[in-house]
C-alpha cells in the first residue's frame, strides 16, 4: 500500500514503526525535510535537479545538474503518494519524471547514471525498461574495468528487472564482478573492481558507499532469485561495518578493503546516517532476518548529538551534508592512505578527535535515498 504523507502520524511505514517512539519521530522528520527540500532542488525550466544547495543559512543557491541525482530521486519518490510526487518533480508524477529520465538516457556516458535509471524503471514497470537496459548494457560493455558503485547499482537494476526482461547472462557478469573485486577473504570492498584502476597506495581504499551498495546490491540479488553466496556477502561486509561504528553511531568514510579495518574517520556525512547506512541494512534485514535496527538506530543518533550544532534545518528543508576536519589539503587523509598502504593495520590519523566544521550544502540524492530507504520495499509488497 502506499503510504500517505511520511510527516503524518497515519499509516506509519513498518520500518519507521519498527523504531522506538524517539527514532520515529526523528525519521518522520527527515522525511518532512526531504518533501519541503527536494522542490527547492528542482529546476523547472530545465525539468533537472540541481547537483547542490549550497551557501550560508542566510543564502542558498542552486549549483549545477546532475542526472544521476535525479534518477536517485526517481526511485525514493515513486513511493510518495501522487500529490507529493507532483510536488517533489516540479509538477510530473514519478512514472513520468522516470519516461523522461529514460528519454535522456542516450546523452549519458556513465553505467553508473544508465543502471540507475533502469533501475527507476524496473521498480515502476516502465515501458522504457528495455531502452534502459540496453543502453546500460552499452555502457557496460564499453568499459570491462568498473568502479564498485556503478556494478551495484547494476546489479540492483538488473535483478530488480528480472521477469521482466531476459537479464541472466548480464546479472551473471556483472554480480561475478563485484564478488570478485574484494581483496582476499576479507568482507569488504574496495572501490574499482579492478585493482589496476586506481593508484598504488589508493588501490586497497573503498569508501562507504563502496561497501553500502554492494550489500544493497547483493540482498536484492538474494532476493530475486535465491543467492546464498551474495547473501553470505552481504551479511559480511554489514557486520564489519556496523562494527566499526563509532561512539556516536558515525558510519565511517574510508576502509582497508585488504583487513577489513578503518584508513579515514572523517568526514562523517549525514546521508550515510539517515539514509545510505538505512536503505542497505533494511534490504538486507529484510531477507535475511537480521536484527540491524540497533545500527541502523545509533547512526540516526548521530545527527541529535547533545551539544553539536544541529544538523537539520526544518525550516530550510535542508540537512548539512558533513562534519569534517577542514585540515588543508586534506592532508590527514592523504597520511592515512599511504600509511596504511604501506603498514596495514595502522590507526588512522584521529586529531582533532571530533571535528566540528560543517559544510552547509545538501544534495537532491540525499533525499531521494532517505525516501527510498523508509518508504521503499525490496519486494513489491514487502514490509516497510
Amino acid at each position: 500500500m502506499t503510504p500517505r504523507n511520511p510527516s503524518s502520524d497515519v499509516e506509519t511505514p513498518a520500518r519507521v514503526a519498527a523504531l522506538d517512539p524517539q527514532g520515529q519521530a526523528l525519521v518522520r522528520r527527515l522525511l518532512a525535510v526531504a518533501v519541503r527540500g527536494l522542490p527547492l532542488m528542482y529546476l523547472p525550466g530545465a525539468d533537472e535537479f540541481a547537483f547542490t544547495r549550497a551557501g550560508s543559512e542566510r543564502h542558498l543557491e542552486l549549483r549545477g545538474t546532475s542526472y544521476r541525482y535525479a534518477a536517485i530521486v526517481a526511485l525514493g519518490a515513486h513511493f510518495l503518494p501522487e500529490a507529493e510526487q507532483r510536488a517533489v518533480l516540479g509538477g510530473h508524477t514519478a512514472d513520468a519524471f522516470t519516461d523522461l529520465l529514460v528519454r535522456r538516457l542516450p546523452e549519458t556516458t556513465n553505467l553508473g547514471d544508465a543502471a540507475l535509471v533502469a533501475w527507476a524503471a524496473a521498480q515502476a514497470g516502465r515501458p522504457g525498461l528495455d531502452e534502459a537496459l540496453r543502453r546500460a548494457g552499452e555502457l557496460d560493455d564499453a568499459q570491462p574495468r568498473q568502479y564498485v558503485v556503478e556494478t551495484s547499482w547494476l546489479v540492483s537494476a538488473l535483478a530488480t528487472a528480472r521477469g521482466a526482461a531476459d537479464v541472466e547472462q548480464r546479472l551473471a557478469r556483472a554480480r561475478g564482478r563485484l564478488l570478485g573485486s574484494r581483496q582476499g577473504a576479507g568482507p569488504l570492498f574496495p572501490h574499482g573492481t579492478d585493482r589496476g584502476m586506481l593508484p598504488w597506495y589508493r588501490s586497497h581504499v573503498g569508501c562507504f558507499a563502496d561497501q553500502v551498495y554492494p550489500i544493497q546490491a547483493l540482498a536484492r540479488l538474494h532476493a530475486s532469485g535465491d543467492d546464498p553466496e551474495a547473501l553470505a556477502a552481504a551479511r559480511a561486509c554489514a557486520e564489519r561495518i556496523t562494527s566499526l561504528q563509532g561512539a556516536e553511531g558515525e558510519f565511517w568514510w574510508h576502509y582497508d578493503a585488504r583487513t577489513g579495518g578503518l584508513v579515514e574517520e572523517f568526514p562523517v556525512y549525514s546521508v550515510h546516517q539517515h539514509a545510505m547506512a538505512p536503505t542497505a541494512l533494511l534490504d538486507l534485514a529484510e531477507v535475511s532476518g537480521d536484527d540491524v535496527l540497533p545500527s541502523v538506530r545509533r547512526g540516526l543518533s548521530w545527527l541529535e548529538r547533545p551539544g553539536a550544532e544541529p544538523m537539520i534545518a526544518d525550516e530550510l528543508g535542508m540537512v548539512w551534508r558533513k562534519v569534517y576536519r577542514g585540515d588543508p589539503k586534506k592532508l590527514a587523509r592523504a597520511i592515512n592512505g599511504v600509511s596504511t598502504r604501506l603498514a596495514p593495520g595502522v590507526r588512522p590519523v584521529r586529531r582533532p578527535a571530533h571535528p566540528t566544521a560543517v559544510d552547509r550544502e545538501c544534495r537532491p540524492y540525499e533525499f531521494g535515498w532517505l525516501l527510498f530507504a523508509w518508504l521503499g520495499a525490496v519486494r513489491p509488497g514487502g514490509a516497510r
